[in-house]
């Protein structure tokens, strides 16, 4: 069988056949076959382009050459595993703690952001030497048993929220408990954490982490608002626990004015443990998890060694310190920034015409040197409801965006433009499923 020689009616067949069907497929009920990418943009394998809105890994553009070149030249050279001196680990690792307040100092590779939120978890009950966590309601931090668990996105389909694991609302301004007329939201959120462990203790459990995304991406893009990090770190710590930020979907500069999400928060604040993944390798698997040098002796002092058979090679490390760089050269963090805020002003120009739009929050996202994404998020009117929105049929939804897609030959800003100009003939009610689908 050669490769990429199969027509697309024979690889859908095998896909059904071979692979595990909840693996699913974007487009499932006409998929789209990608044979090549190249900076923002995919080729089906008729050459029809479409301008990637959905990709979040391929942080500085698909197939960018000095991300290829890196790695084919240390591929080249050597590949193993972690546990022979080698100079990349320590130059990436080094890399990666200037971008990190100074505490935040020791490091783990890994090769996914499960793995890495999986070993913060372990990180943390290995230090308070205490069991439960709290989460914010709809989180989602990874596919392993030990994250299903912490994340009630997947175990509220399953078998349920364990006695350990508790949680806390969801610090969302639109749709919330407190919403943007409050005066202070994000005390009023964080001290919905407090009561949370005063319950925890009433029940005679201690507190080992609260875990949370900087920017929480599966509960609809919630920008969190200012001091609640900060409270939340304050009273988890009285309780003799740890503040866990997963970075995983956020780090890296995606949110433009910062390279990581949780200092929009502000300088004061700090976790106590980072997570990262998705962005860092640009497609590649890589991931890290960033501590303080107590929490890591803590880990050490119980004497079994870890281990991570693929986390921190030479070839991903290459690949990562690659990355840094084009995100540096190409001042991404400033482009991501600048373009961000043209596509915000664009939709919120739409807002006021299109009566179902109840929110827009935009953050920078994918720093493509080509193409810029964002941390988005296009929300419906609360007074709107969804019904109307999964009517119709989905592949002719998203053929609409491929012709869309196939006609825009624009590069750079341009495209955030065109994206605008697509979307807006589409903000019916009908429609809104194609919207939301589409902007991811």
């Amino acid at each position: 069988m050669a490769l990429g020689k199969l027509r697309k009616e024979e690889t859908l067949v095998l896909r059904k056949k071979l692979i595990g069907q909840s693996c699913r497929l974007f487009y499932s009920e006409d998929p789209v076959k990608i044979v090549k990418a190249r900076g923002q943009f995919l080729f089906d394998e008729n050459g029809k382009r479409y301008l990637d809105c959905i990709s979040n890994v391929q942080h500085v553009g698909h197939c960018h050459p000095s991300i290829t070149k890196a790695a084919s030249a240390q591929m080249d050279l050597l590949n193993t595993n972690a546990r022979f001196l080698h100079d990349n680990i320590v130059m990436y690792a080094d890399r990666l703690a200037a971008t990190l307040p100074e505490k935040l100092c020791v490091f783990y590779f890994v090769n996914s952001g499960s793995e890495a939120n999986d070993l913060a978890l372990r990180l943390a009950h290995q230090y308070t030497q205490h069991e439960d966590v709290i989460v914010l309601d709809h989180a989602y931090h990874g596919h392993l048993m030990s994250l299903i668990d912490i994340s009630p996105y997947k175990f509220r389909k399953l078998a349920g929220q364990k006695e350990w694991v508790h949680v806390a609302p969801l610090p969302d301004t639109y749709r919330g408990l407190y919403r943007e007329d409050h005066p202070n939201p994000g005390q009023a959120y964080a001290d919905t954490v407090k009561d949370l462990i005063e319950e925890v203790h009433r029940d005679g459990r201690k507190i080992s982490a609260f875990f949370a995304e900087s920017l929480p991406s599966v509960g609809g893009q919630i920008i969190l608002p200012q001091g609640y990090s900060t409270k939340v770190a304050e009273y988890v710590r009285s309780a003799g626990g740890v503040f866990v930020a997963d970075e995983v979907q956020t780090g890296f500069g995606r949110v433009g004015s910062h390279f990581w999400a949780f200092q929009l928060q502000g300088q004061g604040f700090c976790p106590d443990i980072v997570t990262m993944g998705k962005p860092m390798g640009n497609g590649h698997p890589l991931a890290c998890v960033a501590t303080t040098e107590e929490i890591a002796g803590a880990f050490t002092a119980n004497g079994v060694e870890y281990f991570n058979t693929f986390g921190g090679n030479p070839v991903s490390c290459a690949i990562g310190l690659a990355v840094l760089d084009v995100i540096e050269e190409e001042d991404l963090k400033g482009n991501a920034t600048r373009v961000g805020a043209h596509l915000k002003d664009l939709l919120i120009k739409l807002q006021p015409q299109h009566q179902i739009i109840g929110d827009v929050r935009l953050l920078s996202r994918d720093l493509n040197g080509t193409s810029h994404g964002l941390m988005r998020r296009v929300t419906n009117d609360d007074n709107h409801g969804r019904c109307g929105a999964v009517r119709g049929s989905r592949a002719g939804y998203r053929q609409r965006a491929e012709d869309s897609c196939h006609r825009n030959s624009s590069v750079g800003g341009e495209e955030v433009q065109h994206l605008s100009a697509i979307k807006q003939s589409m903000f019916m009610l009908n429609n809104l499923f194609f919207l939301l689908y589409s902007l991811g």
